[in-house]
């Protein structure tokens, strides 16, 4: 079955009692047992029965099982956001005196998680050139807890070689745990590239256009230890299970995830190659023009699709403010992937709280725009870029 059949077609747990085609939110906090011994086993993690919803509801529950039958994990936990599912994976796997092998080019509310909040408790973040290899492997040692990589980066548009640095990681038996949020997961396969753990905001693609807040740790078995800890520890005790609401909201858009994802990967295509000819545009950025210096690497890992996050750079901070400002279809806005176009300056807004300094070592440029590309006419979004540098 393909993924596209399997994402509508994903079985539910138990039959439903009225035949709903849309599996029902369970809008309820607990559940009524047949008898003690049902109840023991719920709770002690034996069976599938919902217990509380705060770590098991049977509407998240279906969200799960049709996320893990389109990756092939061996398990799936859906959080609150997607900054929760990173937080927790990272919390399963770290504590006082281990390292992050990371990088600086990293969204910026998760490089102050690492390189901030878990530095409290005594975990190291060692940040350094992802692409270069031979740096990876000098700063890999016994005290390594993980090796933590965006597949794309944000906005700098960086790709790394995953399968490379899986290896470097299982040679030393660390954890590859990879944020995939740039490219849908029915696109590729992060198992088969080496990643041990995925981490995804469900907030982008799989929303189905901004509806709703959520995250994933999509699990590929890379230690019983983690997948018994992600939810007997993680998930019981830092409370950041998704609700039922969102859980069916993005039901909803994993099932119609295949149809958008294309209209709006190659409207991005259109747009950014259009735009390499509009006077007032310094340079464009984004991995399926050929001419972008990560389009190889992009389309080995990822395939033709290049995703749906163009980045331009005009020629100063204030220009990049004009631009938007005259803006008028395109809207001012965070998040990625809404069905609407977003345009917003990174650098003054995500990336607004760190220093001139950290901003140069993290490459987010005063003259770089984000433009997340949605389901409009690629020609009414030209005509509005060619309007607010007019």
């Amino acid at each position: 079955m393909q993924k596209q059949t399997e994402a509508i077609h994903t079985r539910y747990q138990q039959r439903d009692a009225y035949g709903a085609l849309s599996m029902p939110v369970y809008h309820c906090a607990a559940y009524e047992f047949d008898n003690v011994h049902d109840m023991v086993e719920s709770f002690c993690g034996r069976s599938d029965m919902p217990d509380y919803s705060r770590v098991t509801n049977p509407t998240v529950t279906y969200f799960e099982r049709k996320v893990k039958a389109l990756t092939g994990a061996t398990d799936v936990v859906a959080f609150s956001s997607g900054m929760a599912a990173i937080s927790n994976a990272l919390l399963c796997v770290a504590g006082q005196g281990k390292n992050i092998l990371t990088s600086r080019h990293l969204f910026g509310n998760t490089f102050a998680l690492i390189s901030r909040s878990l530095a409290r408790f005594g975990v190291e973040a060692r940040c350094c050139d992802l692409t270069n290899l031979q740096e990876v492997e000098s700063l890999l040692d016994t005290n390594t807890c993980c090796l933590f990589m965006e597949i794309m980066t944000n906005p700098q548009m960086e790709v790394a070689d995953i399968p490379a640095l899986a290896a470097l990681a299982h040679a030393r038996h660390i954890p590859l745990i990879a944020d995939t949020t740039m490219i849908p997961f029915t696109e590729f396969s992060a198992k088969a590239l080496g990643v041990d753990v995925e981490v995804v905001s469900s907030t982008k693609y799989l929303s189905g256009g901004a509806t709703s807040i959520g995250g994933l740790v999509v699990d590929y078995g890379w230690s019983e230890t983690f997948t018994r800890n992600m939810r007997q520890e993680m998930l019981m005790n830092f409370g950041a299970y998704m609700t039922p609401h969102v859980a069916y909201m993005q039901t909803l858009g994993l099932e119609t995830l295949h149809a958008r994802y294309a209209v709006q990967a190659a409207g991005a295509l259109q747009l950014a190659t259009a735009l390499q000819e509009v006077p007032g545009i310094v340079g464009v950025r984004y991995p399926g023009l050929p001419t972008d210096p990560y389009h190889d690497i992009f389309t080995r890992q990822f395939g033709q699709r290049g995703g749906a996050m163009i980045t331009i750079d005009l020629a100063s901070r204030e220009a990049c403010f004009s631009f938007i400002n005259r803006l008028q279809l395109i809207k001012r806005a965070t998040n990625l992937f809404d069905n609407r176009t977003l345009a917003i300056h990174p650098a003054s807004t995500i990336f607004g709280p760190f220093t001139d300094e950290q901003r140069r070592e993290m490459d987010v440029f005063d003259t770089t725009i984000r433009l997340s590309i949605g389901l409009e006419a690629v020609d009414d979004l030209l005509a509005d870029i060619r309007h607010a540098l007019s």
